[in-house]
């Protein structure tokens, strides 16, 4: 494992590997602290899109470990615009230990794994969040014990998050539902791929325009906002097609008795998850988002020492 550019690049045992990892960080930490086993060593952080969790988590998970974060802004980088992708990789490779990446174009992240000389994690693109799918998966592993077997229902927009999950819950023998309005389902090579990395694992993919149905009986049900950065001009139009899609008591009913919510926030409260549930004891939305930073410590440490 040289880089973190999508799930669906891992092994079912790397992702083990990493779980299992944060779990025993997260534990270090809880119980005083991380040993500084990145003690001289520094990520460089790119961002073409701003972000409270992942610049937080990030910087705090170098601190813990004892290295340091390098916040480089959309402003002084402009990958791609002031010089192209690769002079950036070939760049950053001479002066960081490793490279994080936030960005709009998934091919800028992949660029910048061809071309650098580093280990490069992507942090966020349009294809993909892995970040993101891997800490819900530990949080989802943490509350229930296991993971082969829970059916997970993802309702809303079929984005990089859904991608993620559809990738890592398939390779980890889960169940997972993914519920759009027609014409917003995820990607047909991505479900394609998931469906063949649920026949290895004795998990099982389904795509539905029925939110409904797709709740029904599941573990947990995962929220994400309708409207995501850079598409702001579709709003309305999206306020209106997403609006059956609400996380919200009734649809919460049908789940299993003891059925989880998550989101990974930013959240549009009354928008895609109303307060009730976002705030109630179904919620683990803030565990969700404090594991971002454990998570992504366990990728550090796999990355920079090998």
């Amino acid at each position: 494992m040289k880089h973190l550019i999508s799930v669906a690049d891992l092994s079912t045992d790397e992702i083990w590997e990493i779980l299992d990892s944060a779990v025993e960080l997260k534990r270090e930490w809880k119980n005083g602290g991380n040993k500084p086993i990145l003690a001289g060593k520094t990520l460089g952080m790119v961002f073409q899109k701003p972000s409270l969790r992942t610049r937080v988590s990030f910087e705090m998970g170098m601190l813990h470990l004892g290295g340091h974060a390098l916040y480089l802004s959309p402003q002084e980088i402009q990958l791609g615009q002031r010089e192209s992708v690769a002079d950036v990789a070939r760049v950053l490779s001479r002066y960081v230990d490793a490279i994080m990446a936030r960005v709009f174009a998934h091919s800028d992240v992949e660029d910048l794994a061809t071309y650098g000389s580093v280990p490069v994690i992507n942090g966020l693109s349009d294809y993909v969040h892995p970040c993101q799918a891997l800490s819900d998966l530990l949080t989802i592993y943490e509350k229930k014990g296991t993971l082969q077997g829970l059916k997970l229902a993802f309702v809303g927009d079929g984005n990089n998050v859904a991608h993620s999950l559809l990738f890592g819950a398939s390779k980890l023998g889960m169940e997972i539902r993914v519920a759009t309005p027609s014409g917003y389902e995820p990607r047909e090579d991505v479900v394609r791929k998931a469906e063949a990395f649920a026949q290895e694992s004795g998990g099982k993919v389904v795509v539905d325009t029925d939110a409904r149905a797709v709740v029904t009986g599941v573990d947990i049900v995962y929220a994400d906002v309708w409207t995501s950065m850079g598409q702001e001009a579709e709003r309305e139009r999206r306020l209106r097609v997403f609006r059956p899609y609400q996380i919200n008591s009734e649809l919460m009913a049908l789940g299993v008795p003891d059925a989880m919510v998550m989101h990974c926030l930013p959240a549009h409260r009354g928008e895609e998850i109303t307060d009730e549930v976002m705030d109630g004891h179904q919620s683990i939305v803030y565990d969700q988002a404090e594991n971002r930073m454990h998570l992504q410590k366990a990728i550090l440490v796999t990355l920079m020492l090998g």
